[in-house]
């Protein structure tokens, strides 16, 4: 596996990082401090789905000075899996049991991304105590009823298929390099062939770094079976909409709607991304979040 250095980088190195182990419900979570408790909020990173903390870290390189938690979710990176079902509920659940275990207080920021956003707004609407949330690439609609549905019927085909098969067949379909650059060429926009190198080689990386394929199979059902929109009456606290403009996971439409729907929503469109707004465009990202979380960015 060729690993192409991170163009942010640089950028990165200027906020000191430490690895923690911590014992959450009684699974062993690894997670991630950037910078250093401060005046400002503590920014709550929650992840998307196949991927681990290492996603959202382009996002923390333009956030220098600022307090960032980022956990691996149970069952992908270093976390270990939850004993039950990798469902919204159960992942909702840790995160909130993850913030109390680390000391996290209701001033907090929960930032989520993808996935990350489902389980964010479960958690939220269940009680988690924070100041506010931010969404990137929300998923502000049902995967299975939108115009996407037919290649989001073939994926969960696909998903059930890895789980079916024997063990070693099933597994090495599911990680095949092919799948995994197809999804990368799938949803990345830029045209700059070096960010889509390093784009690919994340996803080469990462993208498979789940615990077993119980894992990932409950985990994606969850992903499709989910969205925002369930928990719009509950969301009361401010929460910042991130969009890309070609997102091809939720149409922008979609998210407009979402944001008319909660009760005290902003929205940013960035132009020219789709569903990669992480990798892509980092620091718009990074200055969306800083000035919906009152911090400063680079």
């Amino acid at each position: 596996m060729k690993i192409v250095p991170s163009p942010y980088a640089t950028a990165l190195a200027r906020t000191p990082v430490v690895q923690h182990e911590t014992v959450v419900d009684g699974v062993p979570a690894s997670w991630w401090e950037y910078g250093a408790p401060g005046d400002g909020p503590t920014l709550l990173l929650v992840h998307g789905f196949r991927g681990d903390h290492h996603g959202l870290e382009p996002v923390i390189a333009f956030l220098p000075g600022v307090h960032v938690v980022a956990p691996d979710l149970p069952g992908f990176g270093l976390s270990s899996p939850l004993p039950g079902e990798h469902s919204v509920d159960g992942y909702a659940r840790w995160v909130a049991a993850f913030a109390t275990a680390t000391g996290l207080g209701e001033g907090a920021v929960v930032v989520g991304h993808s996935f990350g956003t489902i389980i964010a707004a479960k958690a939220l609407a269940e009680g988690l105590p924070a100041a506010r949330a931010i969404l990137i690439n929300p998923i502000a609609s049902p995967a299975l009823a939108g115009p996407n549905a037919l290649g989001t019927r073939l994926a969960a085909f696909y998903y059930r298929l890895g789980a079916r098969l024997p063990e070693r067949a099933g597994t090495a379909l599911l990680n095949h390099p092919l799948i995994v650059r197809g999804a990368g060429a799938f949803l990345a926009k830029t045209k700059d062939r070096g960010l889509r190198r390093w784009i690919h080689s994340q996803h080469d990386r990462y993208f498979s770094a789940y615990q077993g394929r119980r894992v990932v199979l409950e985990a994606f059902t969850a992903s499709v079976t989910h969205d925002v929109s369930e928990w719009t009456d509950a969301l009361r606290l401010p929460v910042h909409l991130i969009a890309g403009e070609h997102d091809d996971i939720t149409p922008l439409a979609d998210v407009r709607a979402l944001a008319a729907a909660l009760p005290d929503a902003t929205l940013a469109v960035i132009p020219d991304v789709g569903h990669l707004i992480h990798y892509e465009t980092p620091q718009r990202a990074a200055s969306e979040v800083a000035a919906a979380a009152g911090v400063r960015s680079a």
